[in-house]
């Protein structure tokens, strides 16, 4: 097709304003330049910010729905609760996910290399959510989640994108307010920060925690499930009490602020099994979130799958499949997530490019708190492959409260790790946090507290762990660093040539902003 030049003539440009600019620019721009049919040769963007011939395409459909509205003006309906995720490949994959009150007619995303060009204009997919009546306060209630999936990217890249529908197009220069931006990871290691919670609901702690983390920089964010509360019993079956499907349309407007420009990465949680959608609950998920569909099982298991970034592999698992204390999910993969677990650790650690493997779920392996403290069929399903394969940083929510282990293998402490230790994975072993403290109403522990400033010594914790014969009591001494307020971990990863060490600089960041531990995992560099 033929391609316009790109850009306003200097001389003009000198003499007009922005705005000016912006609709000379798309003046310029005649129909054949934009999509037809939900795909588009993407090669002709200024700077070079995809690749040559490359196409971009709305996510492949979980829940079909009609994206024609009856009667509503598409000018008076906002889009809301923008949401990016990864795909297979961050350097060249995204996603782009939103939300709109009714039904729109044609939806669409727009996205270029700088905001006056947004010249690309890709279809998106809608996603019905139907709530039947009669459960909870949201029933006979229907949710429109749209999403596109954007491909071949450029590494290391910024974008700007828009989301709209007939009637309401942000590259309009009133709506210009309502542009997003990305950054695709970068083609080779390079220094990065990311940032992990779980626990997360509606309210003002998680508000709190998420103007925080925007403030970290971070490259992208991870969820350790129980995200947004909408069925608060968590115990995933039809007859729990207390459901509201519009829950989580305040949990995507609480987040949007950073989850429209950092990828948010959730794994599932027990509240996230949503009984009323199936299949296992996880219908509702499936609307709305696009993940990487790498994992075993994406039917029965949409929230496992992996990534890497720069020098780090990140592996989201679904302990809902392994939960002794909360069964309703227990054996859904019948043991296909496990191997699947063994098969993408034994593929990272063998890889040149990867340093570091950090992997994160819900259900906590290593934990104190009185309320659900640890998880034993983790213990028994992952933590020996955690083991075997040296994985550097596990991350779980579960229990409303931050804790940190020492060093563990077998069960055992094999190193003690005090504020501002370091770990060597290589030989030592693992190190376990709980950071579950996003922003529901915290627990308690039995021991007290002992963080970052005010330490306190305790080498012996009482405490239990869940197993399939019910709740067995344990006294354990690798509970290092426990807080109970609300709190975030920050990690700064720094590569390294080869042979030398590379780091983990993981810290805990309470609500405050204050550090509340900080440790370092080494290894060397491939």
């Amino acid at each position: 097709m033929d391609i316009p030049r790109m850009g306003v003539p200097e001389k003009l440009a000198a003499r007009m304003s922005m705005a000016e600019q912006h609709e000379y620019l798309r003046a310029r721009f005649s129909r054949r330049t934009m999509i037809r049919g939900g795909a588009v040769t993407l090669g002709a963007v200024a700077g070079g910010a995809f690749v040559p011939g490359a196409t971009a395409q709305a996510a492949v459909p979980t829940q079909r729905g009609s994206s024609s509205a009856e009667s509503v003006d598409g000018a008076l309906v906002a889009p809301f609760g923008r949401h990016l995720a990864w795909g297979n490949d961050p350097r060249t994959e995204i996603t782009v996910s939103w939300q709109v009150p009714v039904a729109v007619q044609k939806p669409f995303i727009r996205v270029g290399a700088h905001p006056w060009d947004l010249s690309r204009k890709i279809e998106a997919e809608v996603r019905t959510l139907h709530t039947p009546a009669g459960v909870g306060a949201g029933g006979d209630h229907t949710q429109y989640y749209l999403h596109a999936q954007l491909t071949h990217l450029r590494p290391g890249r910024t974008y700007y994108y828009g989301v709209g529908h007939q009637g309401f197009d942000p590259a309009e220069p009133h709506l210009l307010g309502t542009l997003g931006t990305f950054t695709t990871a970068p083609a080779h290691k390079a220094p990065f920060t990311f940032t992990a919670f779980g626990d997360e609901g509606v309210g003002y702690h998680g508000l709190a925690n998420n103007a925080l983390i925007l403030g970290q920089n971070p490259a992208f964010h991870l969820h350790a499930g129980d995200i947004a509360y909408g069925d608060p019993a968590g115990q995933g079956k039809t007859t729990d009490t207390g459901f509201d499907s519009r829950t989580w349309d305040q949990f995507l407007h609480q987040t949007e602020s950073v989850a429209k420009q950092v990828p948010w990465m959730p794994s599932y949680g027990n509240h996230d099994m949503e009984a009323w959608y199936s299949p296992g609950g996880y219908g509702g998920e499936d609307a709305r979130w696009t993940l990487p569909d790498n994992g075993p099982d994406r039917e029965n298991l949409p929230g496992v799958y992996s990534f890497s970034y720069g020098n780090t592999a990140v592996i989201s698992l679904d302990a809902n499949d392994v939960s002794f204390e909360i069964p309703a999910n227990l054996g859904i993969s019948g043991g296909t997530q496990t191997k699947w677990l063994e098969t993408q650790l034994k593929r990272y650690r063998a890889s040149k490019d990867i340093d570091f493997i950090v992997v994160f779920f819900h259900h906590c392996a290593y934990c104190t708190s009185v309320a659900h403290a640890s998880e034993g069929g983790v213990r028994q399903e992952w933590v020996p492959l955690f083991e075997k394969y040296t994985v550097d940083l596990v991350i779980n929510g579960h229990n409303h409260q931050y804790e940190r282990t020492d060093v563990i293998k077998g069960d055992k402490v094999t190193k003690k790790l005090p504020i501002g230790g370091t770990a060597y994975p290589e030989t030592e072993g693992v190190v376990y946090v709980t950071a579950g403290a996003a922003g529901r109403s915290l627990y308690a522990f039995t021991a007290p507290d002992s963080y970052e400033g005010h330490e306190h010594e305790t080498d012996s914790v009482a405490s239990f762990v869940n197993t399939k014969d019910g709740k067995v009591n344990e006294t354990v001494g690798w509970s290092r660093v426990r807080y109970l307020d609300y709190s975030f971990l920050r990690v700064d990863v720094t590569p390294a040539p080869r042979g030398r060490q590379t780091t983990l600089t993981v810290s805990g960041i309470a609500e405050t902003g204050n550090r509340i531990d900080h440790f370092t995992v080494s290894r060397r560099a491939k």
